[in-house]
Parts: C-alpha cells; structure tokens; sequence
C-alpha cells in the first residue's frame, strides 16, 4: 500500500491540471475511503473526550450533535456516494456515544450497512455491559476511582508499560464509574468473537472483567468501552491515541507526542523572600517595616542542577538576567561566583532572554492605590514603557549573553513577570511600544502566561508561546515558606488564610490548613505533579516555568520533576519518551498545528484511500500532519529506491510532510 499526495481535478473538483496516477489504476476500482471520522455525540463526556484528543492530535472529523435539531440525518448517502466509477465512504471510523444512540433505527441500519460494505470500525464510546455487545451483563457496577486496569496481548497500546492506573483525587468524589463484566464465548460459526483490550480485576473476586475490547460480530469491528471517561482523566489520556489507531487501522491525519520543557526564570538574579510573619513579599504588598530578603542560586546549586539533568537526560532552560550579575559583582567586590560556575557549565543548560534587569515592560504602575493601576498623564492617557527601554533591556542582555559565551536563541524572550502583554484588567492592551521594540530586535517568540494568555497569537512579527505557570512560588525556597504562603492563600479567614479562596470560589478552593511538616509531601507536590502529568499527556507542547529560586536551599523544583518523571516512565514505555523542545520549536510547532487546523477548518485539505494508496490535496505552502505504521517509506526522487518515513513515537511513524518542487507527498507503507 502507497501513501501518496495527489491533485486529481476529476475527483476533487479542483482546477489543477496536473493528475497523478497511481500504478494500480488498471485493475478494478476499489472503494474510497475519505481520511475523516464521523463523530456522533449525545453531548456526553465520554464523547466530548475523544473529540478533544482528536483536535489535540489534528485528526479531521465531522461531528454529528444528536441534540440539534438541524443535524444531517445519517442515510446511506450522508455516509457514502459514488466518484466516477467507484464507491466512495465518506468516513474512514465511526464514534458513537453508545452502542446504539438513534432513536429512528433507519438511521442505525444504515450506518451497519456502511460498516459492513467499506469495512469502517466503530467505536462505542461508554456502554452497559450486556450480550449485544458481546459481554455478560456486569459482575460489578460502580465506582473504579484508585483501581488498576490491565493492558491485554494485542491491544492497540504498544507504548504504555501494562498498566492504566485510574485517578482517584479525592476520597469523598466518585470520579469514574463502570462496569465490570466476561466476554461472551467466540461463536465462530456465526462470525462471533470478542478480543479484550483493557481489563480489570472484579472486586473480591480472581475474574477480569472488560474494560474496553473489540466485538466482532455480523462482518463489523466495534470497539466498546465499558468505563465512562472525560477528557482530563489521567486513564483516558493514556489509552486514547491508540483508539484512534485502532479506528483508523493505523493510518491517519495527525500528528502524536507527550511534551513537557521546564523554564528557570530569573537566572542571576535574585527572587525577594516570602515573609512569614507579614504573610507577603517585601517590596510587592507587605508593609515598610517588612525585611526584604533575596533568594539566589550557588555555585553548589549549580553542581546539582549539573548532576540531576545528568541523572534525568532532561535539559533546563535556564532564562537569564544579565544585570542581576552585573548588580551582585557590584555589591560584593567585583566578582560573582554564580556567573563564574555557570560560565564552566555554560555548555549544560539551554539559555534564553529574560531581559537585563526585568523590569515592568508594560504601563508605568501606579502604587498610590491597591492594587496597583496604570499610570495616566495630564491628558487622561496611560503612560507606557518606551520602546527603546524595550530595545534596550532586549540587547543589553543579548549582550551579557555574547561577552560571556552563553549561547542563547535570540529568537526567544520572556519579558519579566510577562509584562507588556495585556494583564487584565489592569492592563488589558499589550504595551503599544512592545511589538515594534520585538520586531527591532529579531525576537520571533514571546513567553505568554498561559493562565491568562493561553492562545497563541501575534505580537508584532512574533508570535506568543503560552506556558504554564507552576504553583511552586517564585518567592520561596523551602519547603517551611511553600507551606505557608500556600496556607495563606488556600485557607479560609477562619483558619488563619487571606480568604482569597472564600472571595474566588470560581476559580480558589480553600482547603483545611495544612501541617508545615507534611503539607509539601502529602498534598503540594501530588497536586503539582497531578497537574504537570496532565499537561504531559495533553497534546499541548506548552513549557512549564518556574524560577531559580527554586533550584537553591531545598531545591523544590527537583521533587515535583523527579516524581513526574518516575510515574511517566513506569506508565510509558521507551519508545514514547518525553519531548523536550526549547521555545522556539515548540513556537513553530503551535504554529503549524494552528495552520493545519485553520486548513482543515476551511475545507482546504481532503485525503483518501484507494487501490492501496493514499491521496491528499492540500495547500502547497501547507504542512500536513500523517501518522503511519511501522517500516513506511518515502520513494526517492524519480523513485529511484526509497528512505525512511518520519521519526519513530509510541511504535508508529509521523511526521509533517509538505510538497516539494511540485511532488506529491507519497509514502510507501509495508
């Protein structure tokens, strides 16, 4: 089978002469699948989360909202016609929410027939268990919150170790429910059988019951999963790209890995300490008779980090304040150890800009009120950061960074605290003068916060790169200060806290005070390493950052990163391994995902399967995401010979392909 980029006028209605004809056209005509899903959604969660791993991973699909009342009706011509003299399927898989959502069953009855006629699988997204679908009724029914499931031989997940453990977040909660039941006998005289994918053990009793597998029955394959799911559900993000190859026999739009990039911010400079007794930081909201403290990396520090990205084969990047440098060696004699032992280790770490001594790039701040508002001159206007104190925070930097041989991407920036982009609702612009200032000094990509800037998005000729802000505080370094300004913000007035929990109950949930000598282990860092795992196993290639402060005194950054890494790797297997990209990769990896998807979207792309090949039509300027098994390769010019497709992840191929000097995109599958 050939997997190949074609432009066929007579199929695809366009104006292009140019037509590529594969070799097998001679023989008979054989059907066309069209690269598309068709999602039928009651609405549910179980459907709602597999169109979310589909838009994570760019996998098209037409989606069918059994609730509307305008919805297409599903005829045997919604789901099939004819292109010159052969059959066409619309859909490559179908998504149901349950083994039979229709009320008409005229609507049921044809999508069998499609089922049978193109060979197209089925999934049943949450289901009871019961004969018709190829199991027992349940032996158990309940709650699966803290229970393990079972990988079985054959199941569409080669890169998961063997077991799918299911979250269980809190004790008084149920956070998923299921049913637990055997497979019916294999009834080969009647084309019978039922293949196990995900198993777990019936409670106080030796059984395994289903989970998810596969019922064959009446010439069709239908997955069926017996266990509801949401799409922020640990369980579920592991197991959903192989259902999507399942549906799709391994062949398919899209473009699958797991991300995860740590950002150190504030390298040479120094982070003011958390205050315990005036519950604040000084120099931001506590009183005048405050101490202010600053918190600062080591040399030893920066051993340890040396030693534990040795240890992890994972790479920081460490985003720097040249000034901060500059400002310690005047202070103490002239020298600063830090620049020196970063400077032996300069060749460790991936190092991006941070501005020179980060400032507030955004309004000039007005702290006669709280909290602070933006600063307006005589006539009402707000008064802004010049562009050329942008500039000069941008190349002074980039200068620290040439005198002492650090070799940054000067592609990249994180202004301090984010500022210049819009902060609302103070600030709900982005500073006039910063897009002019990036444009002036070659920036292509800006760190945005991704809690309040979470959509990629142009600032001038760049584009943001959202991270994800850690709930480990820029302002401490112990694990004595992490509790207490935790408690403080997380509990009620009555226990001791800000209340800012009790005013934000939207988006705060105050928690009971937690103990100084346990609140770190026991609830702060499962939190955090719940939260990053999710992040991990959500698509999104978005960088975490913290700060330097936490890589000195208890170094709690390197709790939350090793525990994250050490339940990955017991859940994935080594042919799935964590993606470390530094900014500007993962910037243009959102870009071209954004592409792609806008591309989709419009209607500018169209594939389908034929003869054994695959043809795609698509932009020229466009690059196409595809995923393909194992052994796939590209024929060499003229196809003289051919040359392995893609890079390998979780035990297929993928790669973005895009057309060259008017060749269309052909891959060679075994």
């Amino acid at each position: 089978m050939a997997l190949v980029r074609r432009f066929g006028p007579a199929v695809l209605g366009l104006t292009s002469a140019f037509v590529l004809v594969p070799a097998t056209a001679a023989h008979a005509v054989e059907p066309m699948i069209n690269m598309k899903i068709l999602l039928v959604s009651d609405g549910s969660p179980s459907t709602d989360a597999i169109a979310q791993a589909m838009d994570s991973e760019g996998v098209p699909y037409q989606k069918v909202d059994l609730s509307s009342p305008g919805r297409p009706i599903i005829t045997p011509g919604f789901l099939a016609d004819t292109v010159g003299a052969a059959d066409r399927a619309k859909f490559q898989g179908v998504i149901l929410p349950n083994a039979n959502p229709f009320t008409d069953q005229a609507e049921m009855t044809a999508l069998v027939n499609f089922e049978k006629r193109f060979g197209i699988r089925q999934l049943s997204a949450y289901v009871y268990a019961y004969p018709d679908v190829g199991l027992n009724y349940p032996e158990y029914l309940g709650p699966l919150d803290g229970m393990t499931a079972s990988i079985a031989p054959g199941a569409p997940f080669p890169y998961l170790r063997g077991q799918v453990p299911f979250e269980d977040e809190s004790p008084v909660v149920g956070e998923s429910y299921g049913y637990l039941a055997t497979p019916l006998p294999n009834d080969p005289a009647n084309g019978k059988s039922f293949q196990p994918f995900l198993t777990m053990p019936v409670p106080n009793s030796a059984t395994q019951g289903v989970l998810a597998g596969v019922y064959t029955h009446d010439g069709r394959s239908e997955m069926v999963v017996t266990a509801a799911f949401n799409q922020n559900q640990k369980q579920f993000r592991m197991i959903s790209h192989g259902i999507i190859s399942w549906l799709t026999k391994g062949v398919h739009f899209g473009y699958d890995r797991n991300y995860f990039a740590m950002h150190v911010d504030d390298v040479f400079g120094d982070d003011t300490k958390w205050d315990p007794v005036h519950n604040c930081t000084p120099a931001s909201d506590c009183p005048p008779e405050a101490p202010e403290t600053g918190i600062r990396m080591t040399p030893a520090d920066v051993t340890a980090a040396v030693q534990w990205q040795n240890a992890n084969g994972f790479t920081l990047d460490f985003y720097y304040n040249g000034g901060g440098s500059a400002l310690y060696a005047a202070e103490h004699g002239g020298s600063d150890p830090l620049l020196t032992s970063l400077k032996a280790n300069k060749a460790k770490f991936r190092w991006a800009n941070h501005t020179y001594t980060h400032p507030f790039l955004g309004c000039a701040q007005d702290f006669s009120v709280l909290p602070w508002r933006c600063a307006t001159n005589a006539q009402g206007q707000t008064v802004w950061t010049t562009r050329a104190t942008i500039e000069d925070e941008i190349n002074r930097n980039k200068q620290f960074a040439n005198q002492h041989g650090f070799a940054d991407d000067t592609t990249e920036l994180v202004t301090g605290e984010h500022s210049g982009l819009f902060l609302q609702p103070r600030q709900p612009v982005d500073n006039p003068n910063l897009a002019p200032a990036l444009n002036s000094t070659g920036v292509k990509w800006i760190g945005s916060d991704a809690s309040r800037d979470p959509a990629q998005r142009p600032v001038g000729g760049a584009f943001t790169v959202p991270r994800y802000p850690m709930n480990v505080f820029y302002n401490v370094a112990t694990f004595a200060d992490e509790v207490d300004e935790y408690n403080w913000i997380y509990n009620s007035r009555a226990d001791g806290g800000s209340g800012i929990c009790e005013d934000n109950p939207l988006t705060t949930t105050c928690i009971p005070p937690l103990d100084p000598a346990t609140g770190w282990p026991q609830h702060i860092l499962p939190a955090e390493v719940r939260t990053a795992m999710r992040h991990v196993l959500g698509g999104l290639p978005w960088p975490h950052y913290a700060h330097q402060s936490n890589l000195t005194g208890d170094r709690l950054l390197y709790s939350v990163l090793g525990e994250l890494f050490t339940q990955y790797n017991t859940l994935y297997a080594a042919s799935a391994p964590i993606v470390n990209l530094r900014t500007s990769a993962i910037g243009a990896e959102l870009r071209r995902t954004q592409l792609w998807k806008q591309a989709v979207q419009a209607g500018q792309v169209t594939g389908y399967i034929q003869n054994g090949a695959v043809y795609v039509d698509a932009p020229d300027t466009l690059d196409v995401p595809l995923t393909a098994p194992a052994g796939t390769r590209v024929p060499n010019l003229l196809n003289l010979g051919s040359s392995p497709f893609g890079s390998a992840y979780a035990g297929e191929l993928s790669a973005y392909q895009r057309e060259a000097l008017l060749t269309p995109i052909k891959l060679l599958l075994p």
